[in-house]
């Protein structure tokens, strides 16, 4: 049967009955002509507040020219977005993961109203991302997604700075805060790093969570392999756009939809792809809402039976050498890919995108010679991947560690309880947090926050006081991508769910046993039980609005904290 590209446009668009919805459309420099051709969606992030999506009106221009070319209509649509780095610490950090399905709503919510025939999403900073690959689940017309790229590096002028002659991250700018809190360096060098950690548009330039999503949404085959990874700065970037635009139509043509790409086995080459990369811990969360939307079983064991069998490979800030620009010049991800499908690790054949499965798309892909960011098999960083699921009398629904760069695998030590951000990062400035002490940040979960804050004021201050190595922290919370240290989050449930970390005392003995996966207290579950029998929840911070609604619907971390959950 022959595929109608404007199968869903035609009901909105044609006949004399839709009159008036051309008149409308005719007023903003609609034609008869642009009317007929396949209408393309182009939904995008740019806002005024941060540098991730700061290319997003150019990449939609260019994206849009592509569209034309290929004989398609495009129709921009923008949306919000929240930046973690410049929130975090504050109440304003409580949106972001709220932000990521209030974006795949909203875009879900145009697509659907407007009957688009295709859908290009471009994304940039963290929750973006995978809010897009959501909106492409849901409403499962034909597209694509590209990501806006990354920063390019920083570099601090300023002579006898400690941070100077090192690519600057946002990573060096939260520990170099840490650092001077610390007494450790000036207020001149903080103000050098301040001033060139950012030097242009684009998300943060690490393997922190944007561009961990950005190459899993690569080996998802959601979008093109190595078009992410180019520079947001880069003008190779553009041509990418104009590329992406001509793809979605043929994508409407052929009729072929992102559900009919994505399997069960593309979210393992995903998971296989952040493993190797020592990718952010919120790739737990992501990709487990990105499943739920495309309507793929996947559950918190997964990442740790595929963690244990991959190595790191890609040698990436914050806890490695090298930035994502480097990475791109490296080969970009599909060098990662070559690397798994060596080993066995990765499912050659799934589809993408590009009309060619994921093994065609890394077998195409050069890598330069003597590149050093991308290692050979036989000299992995560690055996086995960058993300550990532990779960145990305090984590009896599981939580997510960070081992990439660990040396250590156990800790234990007191507890240190504290029941909001605020209240630890002041702790740590005033010297009140010693070595072995494990820090208890609750009450910050997807219900409890709501909207399960990111730690990293509170573990930059404590990599910049020299308490990284030493110190562990525990939370209901999330962590960014630019976190370093052993630290565990996404304990579930959480405080407010009369989970085990409500019960914590001061002084309590917790103990992190990554080998055997354990979250433990020193306490019975007769002890934990009475403790919990005398604990009542704190008021919601929230009572309308909404960050309201949000901790009414979401669920817990172990689910993607998703908003959408089946009714009965």
């Amino acid at each position: 049967m022959a595929i109608d590209p404007r199968q869903r446009s035609r009901i909105l668009l044609d006949g004399p009955d839709r009159t008036v919805a051309r008149a409308m459309m005719k007023a903003v420099g609609f034609t008869d002509e642009s009317l007929s051709r396949p209408q393309i969606g182009i939904a995008h992030c740019w806002i005024g507040t941060m540098p991730c999506n700061w290319n997003h009106r150019a990449l939609a221009e260019r994206v849009a020219e592509g569209v034309r070319e290929a004989g398609g209509t495009p129709i921009e649509v923008n949306t919000v977005a929240i930046n973690d780095g410049i929130t975090t610490g504050t109440e304003g950090m409580k949106t972001s993961l709220v932000s990521r399905d209030l974006i795949a709503d909203s875009v879900e919510l145009v697509a659907r109203g407007h009957m688009f025939d295709g859908l290009v999403t471009i994304s940039g900073c963290d929750k973006t991302v995978p809010a897009m690959a959501m909106a492409l689940g849901r409403v499962n017309i034909p597209g694509c997604m590209l990501y806006g790229g990354s920063i390019a590096a920083g570099r601090c002028v300023r002579s006898g700075n400690p941070f100077t002659g090192r690519n600057l991250t946002i990573q060096d700018a939260y520990e170099a805060l840490g650092a001077f809190n610390a007494g450790k360096i000036s207020a001149e060098d903080l103000q050098d790093v301040e001033d060139h950690a950012c030097p242009g548009a684009g998300a943060c330039g690490g393997q922190f969570t944007a561009n961990t999503m950005a190459t899993a949404c690569e080996m998802l085959g959601l979008s093109a392999m190595g078009w992410n990874g180019i520079p947001a700065e880069d003008t190779g970037k553009l041509d990418a756009a104009t590329a992406c635009g001509r793809l979605a139509v043929d994508l409407v043509n052929a009729g072929v939809t992102p559900r009919s790409i994505v399997s069960r086995l593309s979210f393992e080459n995903a998971i296989s792809g952040v493993m190797a990369t020592g990718g952010s811990t919120n790739a737990v969360l992501h990709l487990l809402a990105i499943a739920h939307d495309f309507g793929v079983a996947l559950a918190l064991d997964d990442f740790d039976r595929i963690s244990r069998n991959t190595p790191v490979l890609a040698d990436l800030r914050p806890w490695g050498t090298y930035t994502a620009p480097e990475m791109h010049a490296a080969g970009g991800m599909a060098v990662v890919g070559k690397r798994l499908a060596e080993a066995g690790l990765l499912h050659r054949g799934e589809r993408t995108v590009a009309g060619c499965s994921l093994g065609e798309m890394i077998e195409a892909a050069t890598e330069p010679l003597g590149q050093p960011v991308v290692r050979p098999l036989n000299r992995p960083l560690k055996p086995q991947g960058g993300i550990a699921i532990l779960r145990g009398n305090l984590a009896p629904g599981g939580c997510v560690i960070k081992l990439s760069g660990q040396s250590k695998s156990m800790h234990t030590g007191p507890a240190r309880v504290f029941e909001r951000e605020e209240e630890a990062f002041a702790a740590i400035k005033a010297g009140h947090i010693q070595p072995n002490d494990v820090m208890v940040l609750r009450n910050e979960g997807p219900k409890g926050g709501p909207g399960m804050r990111e730690m990293q004021l509170v573990t930059g201050a404590l990599q910049g006081a020299g308490l990284g190595e030493s110190v562990a922290l525990i939370t209901d919370g999330r962590f960014s991508g630019a976190t370093r240290g052993f630290v565990i989050g996404h304990i579930v449930p959480e405080a407010v769910e009369r989970g085990p970390i409500a019960a914590l005392a001061e002084g309590d003995q917790i103990t992190i046993d990554v080998g055997r996966r354990r979250l433990d207290v020193a306490l019975t579950e007769a002890q934990l039980a009475d403790r919990l029998a005398g604990w009542t929840a704190p008021p919601p911070r929230y009572s309308n609005g909404i960050l309201a609604k949000y901790a009414r619907l979401v669920a817990d971390a172990s689910r993607g904290a998703i908003t959408d959950l089946p009714g009965p």
